[in-house]
C-alpha cells in the first residue's frame, strides 16, 4: 500500500534503488533479532496466502515486488511489534516487510524509505507521521518533546501494561529463535516485573556533542596547522534514530531529578566554555546519594572515599567510559568535571537522602538498595535504575536456593561471576557459608572489597581475574555451590560455558541485559557436555528501562544428574540419543 511522494528535502528525486545486503549478523545483534522477526511475519503471511489459494485458486495472485525509491514516502499498516521495538508492516503483496520505528500494531503511518535489503526482504524506514492511530496508541502519554526523533525511547505512546506484556513476548521469541531448545524444555515465562518508576528512574545519562567541522583525525594537521575549534555551540544530546548524528536535547524525562538538573547545568557550562574544545566530548551525569538517619543518635552512612559532587560522561552507551584514559570509547574527550553541586533531598519515615549529580568519572558515586550501601567509581558500570533494584535483588534472593530436600546436602557456597562492585555477593552472602566474587576489572574488585566492608560482610572474597579462567582455583564442592552469571551484552564465550559445565555447580542463576545471547548460552548449558547438563527451572523479565525495548532476564537452572553414565548429551524433540538412561534434577 504505497502512496508515493518521492521527496527529499522538499525536492523531487530520481535515485537509484538501494539493494544493500544486510551485514553478516552475529547472534543476539540488532540485525539478527530483526531478521528473525521479519522472517516470522513473512512465513505467517505465506501460510495465510496458501490457505486463501486453497479456498479459491482463481483469486490467487502472483506478482513481483517493486521496491519504492530511497527517500520515497509510503503508507504502511503496522501488524506486529519487533523485539527491537520497531513496528513491522507487510507490503501489498505480503512478500516484503517495512520496518518503521515509533509505531504499534494497528497504526497506519506515513514512513520514509531509508535502506532496502532485497535479499532479506525488508526495508528500513523513518517514521514521518501517524495517519490513523491504533487503539493501543495514546500520544497523550508521551512526555518527551524529542520522542520519535531521539533513539533512546520507543514506547512512550504505549500503556505500561502493554510495554510489560511485549517484553514478555521478547523473552519468548528469544528462546524460540536462539536457544535451539524444543519448547518442552523451556518453562512458561513469568509476567515481566515492572519498575516502580516509569519516568525519572535513570541514575546515569551520558549526553555528548560532536566535534567541529573538519574534526576527523587527531593531533595537528600534516601541514603543521592546528585544527579549528568551535565557532558556535553544537547540538548536545543523543543520537538521532537511525542516523549517526547528534540532536540537541535540553532535558530527558527518564533521568532522575538530580540527573536532569545536572544536565541543565552542564549544558550551560559547556556552552560557556565551548571555545576551549577542539573536538567532541561526552558528559557523565551520575546520581549519588547520601543517606541521613532521622534518629539523631545514629551517624549518617557516608561514602568510604571522598565523593565528588559532579560528573561528565557519555557516548549514549550504558558503558561509555574508558577508565584508563581521558576519552570515552568512541574517542571523544570527557567533559572536564564541574566543581559545583546540585542536590535534591528525598525523605522517608526513617531517613533523609541528599541526591547530587556527579560529573567526574573517577569520583565515587553512592547508592542504596534497601539497607545495603554501594560505592562505585562514577564512570564504571552499575545498574541504572535504582527504583527496581530492591525487587530485583529480592527476587534473586528468594529463588537462588532450591526447595529443601532432606536427601541432598544444602547449598553453602556462592560464586558471583562478572561480579562488578559486588551487587550480588553483598546482597546474597548472608545465605551462604562463603562467597567469592570474580571480575576482570581491578577497579571493580577494589570497589567490591569496599562494599563488603561497608555492609559488614565477613564471608566474601574477591578476585581480579578473567571469568573465562575463574574455575581453575575454585575449591568449593560443586554439589554445594551456586553460580551467579551476569555477563556483558555479548554473553558468555564458549570457554567460560565449558568451564562451568566441567565444574558442574548444583545451581546456576543467569542474569542478562541481552535475552537473546542469554538464550543462546542457556541452550549450551541445557544441551550439556562431558556428562553434565542443566534443566531450565524458571525465566522472568525485569523492566529496568521503561519506555524502551530493553528487558533484563533472570533464568534459574538446576544440574541434571544422569543415573547411567552413557546418558545422551544432545536433546532434540521426541528423541534421546545415547540410549534410554533416566535422569534426575538436583534441587
Amino acid at each position: 500500500m504505497a502512496k508515493r511522494e518521492a521527496q527529499h528535502n522538499g525536492q523531487k528525486t530520481q535515485i537509484r534503488k538501494i539493494t544493500k545486503k544486510a551485514k553478516l549478523a552475529v547472534e543476539g545483534s540488532f540485525t539478527e533479532v530483526l531478521l528473525r522477526d521479519v522472517r516470522k511475519i513473512l512465513a505467517n503471511a505465506s501460510l495465510q496466502e496458501v490457505e486463501t489459494e486453497e479456498l479459491d485458486e482463481e483469486e490467487s495472485r502472483v506478482s513481483v515486488y517493486s521496491p519504492p525509491e530511497r527517500f520515497e514516502e509510503i503508507e504502511v499498516r503496522i501488524s506486529e511489534l519487533s523485539s527491537t521495538g520497531d513496528g513491522l508492516g507487510l507490503s501489498e503483496n505480503s512478500d516484503h516487510v517495512y520496518v518503521v520505528p515509533f509505531t504499534v500494531p494497528g497504526d497506519i503511518v506515513q514512513a520514509k524509505v531509508v535502506n532496502y535489503f532485497a535479499s532479506d526482504h525488508y526495508t528500513l524506514t523513518d517514521f514521518v507521521k501517524v495517519l490513523k492511530p491504533s487503539p493501543q496508541r495514546d500520544d497523550t502519554r508521551v512526555k518527551c518533546p524529542y520522542f520519535s526523533k531521539c533513539s533512546g525511547c520507543q514506547f512512550q505512546m504505549l500503556s505500561y501494561e502493554d510495554q510489560l506484556s511485549h517484553k514478555k513476548t521478547i523473552i519468548e521469541s528469544a528462546y524460540k529463535n536462539f536457544s535451539n531448545l524444543p519448547s518442552e524444555l523451556v518453562p512458561e515465562i513469568g509476567a515481566t516485573i515492572g519498575s516502580p518508576l516509569q519516568y525519572g528512574y535513570r541514575t546515569k545519562l551520558t549526553p555528548h556533542f560532536d566535534g567541529p567541522p573538519g574534526r576527523h583525525g587527531r593531533g595537528p594537521r600534516k601541514n603543521g596547522t592546528e585544527r579549528k575549534g568551535f565557532t558556535e555551540v553544537p547540538p548536545i544530546g543523543f543520537m538521532l534514530k537511525g542516523m549517526r548524528r547528534t540532536i540537541d536535547i535540553e532535558d530527558c524525562p527518564i533521568g532522575t531529578d538530580a540527573v536532569r538538573l545536572g544536565m541543565a547545568r552542564e549544558r550551560a557550562r559547556v556552552a560557556k566554555e565551548i571555545s576551549t574544545y577542539k573536538r567532541g566530548a561526552t558528559i557523565l551525569l551520575r546520581e549519588s546519594t547520601t543517606r541521613k538517619p532521622k534518629n539523631l543518635n545514629e551517624s549518617p552512612q557516608m561514602p568510604l572515599m571522598e565523593t565528588a559532587t559532579k560528573v561528565d560522561n557519555v557516548d549514549g552507551n550504558i558503558n561509555g567510559i574508558d577508565e584508563t584514559s581521558k576519552t570515552d570509547l568512541s574517542g571523544k574527550d570527557l567533559v572536564r568535571p564541574n566543581s559545583e553541586s546540585v542536590a535534591i533531598t528525598a525523605t522517608s519515615c526513617d531517613h533523609d537522602e541528599d541526591k547530587s549529580c556527579i560529573t567526574d568519572s573517577n569520583a565515587t558515586a553512592t547508592e542504596y538498595i534497601d539497607s545495603f550501601v554501594f560505592h562505585n567509581t562514577a564512570g564504571s558500570f552499575f545498574q541504572n535504575n535504582n527504583s527496581i533494584l530492591p525487587r530485583f535483588t529480592a527476587y534473586i534472593r528468594d529463588h537462588i536456593l532450591p526447595p529443601i530436600a532432606p536427601s541432598e546436602k544444602p547449598i553453602k557456597y556462592l560464586i558471583d561471576a562478572y561480579c562488578g562492585s559486588g551487587l550480588f555477593t553483598v546482597t546474597l552472602s548472608s545465605l551462604f557459608s562463603a562467597s567469592s566474587g570474580i571480575d576482570i576489572s581491578p577497579a571493580s574488585i577494589a570497589s567490591a572489597h569496599q562494599n563488603a566492608k561497608a555492609n559488614s560482610i565477613a564471608n566474601a572474597t574477591f578476585i581480579a581475574a578473567d571469568a573465562s579462567a575463574l574455575f581453575a582455583e575454585v575449591t568449593y564442592p560443586s554439589g554445594e555451590t551456586v553460580v551467579v552469571i551476569d555477563p556483558p551484552r555479548k554473553g558468555c564465550d564458549d570457554n567460560f560455558l565449558h568451564q562451568l559445565l566441567r565444574f558442574g555447580p548444583r545451581r546456576v542463576v543467569y542474569v542478562s541485559c541481552n535475552v537473546h545471547t542469554q538464550a543462546r548460552d542457556i541452550g549450551v548449558l541445557v544441551e550439556g557436555v562431558d556428562g553434565c547438563r542443566y534443566s531450565l527451572e524458571s525465566l522472568r523479565g525485569f523492566d529496568f528501562f521503561p519506555q524502551t525495548s530493553h528487558v533484563e532476564s533472570v533464568a534459574i537452572l538446576n544440574r541434571v544428574v544422569a543415573i547411567e553414565k552413557d546418558i545422551m548429551r544432545h536433546v532434540i524433540p521426541g528423541e534421546v540419543r545415547g540410549g534410554g538412561a533416566s535422569e534426575a534434577v538436583i534441587q
